[in-house]
């Protein structure tokens, strides 16, 4: 359907038939309308496709999925749309709003070396080249993107990005048949061989998927994926994210210690991962452990073990519909983070500890109705919380008072991941 076509659509409606994408579809309408215009302006009126990729956020299983093991994730209400329609060039041409429009060769894209590390050009031509290389069609592309999936808001830009790519190619070339769970496994490749970063699948089958979502990645090559149909606003709570603004530069040593003190238990007790090793198992060879790779490697390790467990828990909570039990696994899941896992602030600059700060107040504020914890990577950025819907508006109050306008974000989780917008 033409640009021009989809449009008269849209202001006739045609987007209330996602309310469950959208608590507001007509606050939605400029925000289509707006791309469109862009879109049509860049590369002209032709039959298009409008796309819409969910950002996500952690709910349980800090720093476990890139040791094998087991999380659970949300999509959230906050999304990335696109604009897509199929070229005849050979080319791959890209905007996204904020950035300098970019192109890349088709041709290119089946080899890592012909682009730099850590570029979006880079994501892009690794998802063109995870598609090829596992048998799916691809072809030449004009896209245009916006997003309130904000860098650095804790809840995954960069993963919702490069499941557009594939979201895009899935209905553009592929009539919408891949499934979610295999574009994820796509995006993950993208970020890993030809971006630069050795990331988990966490982020990307959170936001291709949907819903709450539990995921087990004992086997990598194909993790266990199951959908959890719970609706937290039927409970009457929100979920909340509070950023609370701390500095990231220099943190990589930070994030990147963590899975590699793992690592390293693991190795030493003979397994690649620690994925499958028990509590026993690591108390037994404690000594050894200490004297070899230090107190925090242990504690990350019993970490690992034990929040693999609360993950369970949380997800069988969520199945029975036990409300209480999923915030005391939550919570369980926050105090370890805090006290064994040590990702709450960081040693390089002990005086800013804006996530220390956040989960105190949200504490107190919850008085024990509710739950909050460490989100994502950890070191600085963001909180999670979980409160009453009718005390949300004064958890954002006190947040913004102490971390500034905007800072917490009120949020719900959509039930729908990646998809492609039919408005006939």
């Amino acid at each position: 359907m033409k640009a021009s076509e989809i449009k008269t659509k849209i202001c006739g409606g045609a987007l209330k038939k996602y309310s469950e994408l959208y608590r507001d579809p007509d606050k939605q309408k400029t925000r289509f309308l707006s791309l469109i215009d862009t879109f049509v302006s860049l590369y002209g009126d032709s039959d298009i496709a409008l796309l819409s990729v969910p950002g996500r956020s952690e709910i349980s299983g800090n720093h476990t999925d890139h040791n094998r093991g087991c999380v659970l994730a949300g999509a959230i209400d906050r999304d990335v749309i696109a604009v897509a329609a199929r070229n005849n060039d050979g080319v791959i041409r890209f905007y996204s709003e904020g950035y300098e429009r970019e192109e890349i060769l088709l041709s290119d894209c089946s080899d890592p070396a012909k682009f730099d590390n850590y570029t979006s050009a880079s994501l892009i031509a690794g998802t063109v080249g995870g598609f090829l290389e596992r048998g799916y069609t691809a072809g030449g592309f004009d896209i245009a993107m916006t997003s309130e999936v904000l860098k650095g808001s804790g809840i995954s830009s960069s993963a919702a990005f490069e499941v557009m790519i594939g979201n895009a190619l899935n209905h553009l070339y592929n009539g919408g048949e891949i499934s979610n769970v295999e574009v994820a496994k796509i995006a993950q490749y993208a970020e890993n061989v030809y971006f630069g970063k050795p990331c988990g699948l966490m982020d990307q089958m959170a936001s291709a998927v949907g819903g709450f979502v539990y995921i087990d990645f004992s086997d990598p090559v194909d993790p266990v994926v199951e959908p959890i149909a719970f609706s937290l606003d039927s409970e009457g709570y929100a979920l909340c994210i509070v950023n609370t603004g701390g500095n990231h530069a220099d943190l990589n040593e930070d994030y990147a210690s963590v899975p590699r003190e793992m690592k390293a238990v693991a190795s030493l007790l003979g397994r690649e991962v620690l994925s499958g090793v028990t509590e026993e198992e690591l108390v037994a060879r404690i000594p050894t452990l200490r004297e070899s790779l230090g107190d925090r490697a242990v504690l990350r390790a019993l970490h690992f073990i034990r929040e693999n467990k609360r993950v369970k828990r949380a997800k069988e909570a969520l199945l029975d519909g036990d409300i209480d039990e999923f915030f005391r696994a939550v919570n369980e899941s926050g105090s370890s983070s805090f006290k064994y896992l040590q990702n709450v602030y960081t040693t390089v600059n002990v005086r800013e500890q804006g996530l220390s700060l956040a989960l105190a107040l949200a504490e107190e504020y919850l008085g024990g109705d509710g739950a909050s914890r460490v989100h994502g990577g950890g070191f600085a950025g963001t909180v999670q919380v979980f409160v009453k819907k009718d005390r949300l508006a004064g958890l954002v109050s006190l947040m913004d008072s102490v971390f500034g306008d905007g800072s917490a974000m009120a949020l719900s989780v959509r039930p729908v991941g990646a998809t492609a917008l039919d408005l006939d």
